[in-house]
């Protein structure tokens, strides 16, 4: 098992350091210059020069490359071009704020997807799971930005029941009215997610009825329940756990448009804003810490695989001692 973790663990190295040279290499050829952002009309020849080597853009790209990877291994992505401040800090001020939306949407959708995915494909062609299925089918086809301006306009506009954007009232900390200002950008971002993990607990469901424990445990006479939540339960989650790891990536980067159309002051705003600045630092950032949580779902859903079903464990021990 240590020798799988160690393997992955080093998979992991790899395919970050492929996504920042990648990134960096496409920033690079961008058009446009950085050094325009501190240069002037005024400058001497020798004052643009000194600023070329200061940035290190007298240096070839594999050069400029290992520069900025050197300090990037410790935490320092550089200075921002528009306000002249450290990416680093900025970027941990606002996570919080981020960490909490997108929790709280993922959270929701894996509460409420795990009941009703697993009585729709109980309840296969019924009324039951053709109302669910409908639902689901609508949740993964309405456009996010379009149902955030529409429950803006619903509730805000013409029922004057939720605050429309930010994650305080000025002048207002407390937990209610941050709770209140979560209502409206939770119920945007969980839909997509809860409609697809409906789907996908419904197929799970459906095929692990058919599974001959679960013939035998009818043929005993078990109540339907209990063969859902004791014995089905487990087996159709294996494929949510999936899920969860590659969607752990948009808990952090993946609010640009829910954020802006909401206001929340997250991450998601703040790339938005340095996108349209062409504030180089905090793009690369930006797209790091996506790489690096998206790997680290990918290794934790892995892991929690080998762990939920012993006989991937098996094989992954087996597959060790040879």
């Amino acid at each position: 098992m240590w020798k799988y973790c160690l393997k992955k663990i080093v998979e992991l190295a790899v395919v970050l350091l492929l996504i920042s040279f990648f990134s960096f290499a496409v920033i690079y050829i961008a058009p446009g210059d950085i050094s325009s952002m501190y240069i002037s009309q005024e400058m001497t020849d020798e004052q643009k020069e000194a600023v070329l080597e200061h940035l290190g853009m007298d240096k070839s790209m594999p050069e400029q490359y290992l520069g900025w990877l050197k300090q990037a291994v410790k935490g320092d992505f550089g200075v921002s071009l528009a306000n002249r401040t450290s990416v680093t800090p900025q970027i941990l001020s606002r996570l919080p704020a981020t960490l909490l939306l997108m929790g709280t949407a993922l959270f929701l959708s894996i509460v409420l997807a795990i009941p009703l995915g697993l009585w729709s494909g109980y309840r296969k062609n019924s009324w039951v799971d053709n109302a669910i299925s409908s639902l689901s089918y609508i949740g993964m086809s309405i456009p996010s930005f379009w149902l955030g301006m529409v429950l803006v306009i619903v509730f805000t506009a013409k029922l004057h029941l939720l605050p429309s954007s930010g994650m305080n009232t000025v002048g207002v900390n407390t937990p209610w009215d941050t709770f209140l200002h979560m209502i409206m950008p939770c119920i945007t971002l969980s839909l997509g997610n809860l409609a697809t993990f409906i789907r996908y607990i419904r197929s799970s469901t459906i095929g692990e009825l058919g599974e001959e424990y679960v013939l035998t445990a009818q043929a005993k006479g078990t109540k339907g329940s209990k063969i859902l939540f004791h014995h089905v339960l487990k087996n159709t989650l294996l494929p949510i756990i999936t899920l969860i790891g590659m969607n752990l990536a948009t808990l952090v980067c993946g609010s640009f448009i829910i954020e802006s159309v909401f206001g929340w002051p997250g991450i998601g705003t703040f790339a938005m804003e340095a996108i349209g600045k062409r504030d180089y630092p905090i793009i690369m950032a930006y797209v790091m810490l996506s790489g690096f949580i998206l790997v680290i779902g990918n290794f934790s859903a892995d892991m929690l695989y080998a762990f939920a079903d012993p006989r991937i464990k098996r094989g992954i021990d087996s597959s060790n001692g040879r």
